[in-house]
């Protein structure tokens, strides 16, 4: 069912600033206990439990190999159960599939009704969590008058470019912006959709529970408020963000999301259902306990924060205008030690980082994107080694 909801439808080299969780409580979430999925939404989860895995608080990277270069405004990526890759394209409104073998590049086709300008365009992809049986991606992008999710058919037995069908709108009105458009999805443990959305550069849409903007929502995969949310009737799970781009979960089925701040704090949470994160009365830390504090911030210039994943006890950070991939190990919702910094400038913007089975990551570049310095092949895929 289609549903249209309006207006409901630092690190820096001298300092980094770590807080030790939230300051109106513990946040985890989505929470220990997170249902089947189809079912209601876990509560937040009590402090670290004594059984949390402490990972080192020092550990390592290594870049194994270049797996495709020459992408244009790559954005999200979405490993297939076949190991090949799709990546979308911001700017040409694409999606390509790339071979993780031997790096051949497929254009799949264009998704219709994207209105690429500025930071919009076609943004995060995701597989439906059916995929094997119904061959749905999911997307989030940018039109003529909102930021919407659509899911399309994939059919790879068609020619190349012709692989996509036309999109079916899941849940549209989110606000649009030349900036802060968000963009981020994925399908939590509990089998719901996820959605990172920005403010549109109007700040007061964050604390506007009304409003989509400046917000975490969780959907059902047909585009429903997900039974369980903190505000029945509602599609939002989480407020008072001002950009959230990257979305993940630990193995206890905990949210953390990484945020854009504005010229000083970005910032990386952990996710309490029904949580104020501050923006715009808050950017990073705050004093005041109606806020949810982040669990580590970092100046901007050394950040800038995109994508994320949960690998063995670590959140993995992509950063922009940082240019470098940051390591932060976790005991339970804390940040165990300080976050640790690789790749400094190796490889310029890093846009998403994404998991890609045991100690592996796939991480997607963002040098083509109007804010980049763009080199000889870029942009690219990498995969990379991580403790």
């Amino acid at each position: 069912m289609v549903r249209h909801h309006r207006a409901v439808t630092a690190l820096s080299a001298a300092a980094l600033l770590l807080t030790a969780g939230c300051s109106a409580g513990s946040a985890g979430s989505p929470g220990d206990g997170a249902s089947a999925p189809g079912g209601t939404a876990p509560g937040p989860s009590a402090a670290a439990p004594a059984t949390d895995p402490v990972p080192p608080a020092k550990g390592s990277v290594k870049v194994l190999r270049t797996v495709a270069e020459g992408l244009k405004t790559p954005w999200g990526l979405a490993p297939l159960p076949d190991g090949r890759l799709l990546v979308s394209s911001r700017d040409d409104g694409t999606i390509v599939r790339v071979d993780e073998k031997t790096g051949r590049k497929t254009e799949l086709g264009a998704v219709s009704g994207v209105s690429p300008a500025g930071e919009g365009g076609l943004l995060g992809i995701a597989l439906s969590p059916g995929f094997a049986s119904d061959h749905m991606i999911y997307a989030y992008f940018t039109s003529v008058s909102d930021n919407r999710i659509v899911r399309v058919l994939y059919d790879d037995k068609k020619p190349a470019g012709e692989q996509l069908g036309a999109p079916d709108t899941v849940f549209k009105g989110i606000p649009k912006g030349t900036v802060h458009n968000g963009g981020r999805i994925a399908f939590g443990p509990d089998g719901m959709l996820y959605a990172g959305t920005g403010e549109g550069g109007e700040r007061g849409l964050a604390q506007d529970r009304k409003s989509l903007g400046g917000k975490i929502l969780r959907l059902t995969p047909e585009g429903e408020p997900a039974p369980g949310n903190p505000f029945p009737g509602s599609p939002v799970y989480s407020y008072g963000h001002r950009n959230v781009q990257g979305l993940a979960w630990d193995d206890r089925q905990r949210l953390f999301a990484s945020e854009f701040g504005q010229d000083t704090w970005d910032e990386l949470n952990a996710i309490k259902p029904g949580g104020d994160y501050g923006w715009p009365a808050a950017e990073g830390r705050s004093s005041d306990p109606a806020y949810q504090n982040p669990i580590a911030q970092w100046h901007t210039a050394d950040a800038s924060p995109s994508g994320i994943a949960y690998v063995n006890g670590v959140i993995w950070m992509a950063g922009l205008k940082g240019q470098r991939l940051w390591r932060i190990p976790l005991k339970g919702t804390e940040a165990a030690a300080a976050p640790q910094a690789f790749l400094t400038g190796t490889y310029g913007r890093l846009r998403t980082v994404a998991w890609a089975g045991g100690d592996r990551l796939w991480l997607l570049t963002s040098n083509t994107d109007g804010r980049g310095r763009p080199r000889p092949g870029d942009d690219r895929v990498l995969e990379v080694r991580v403790s």
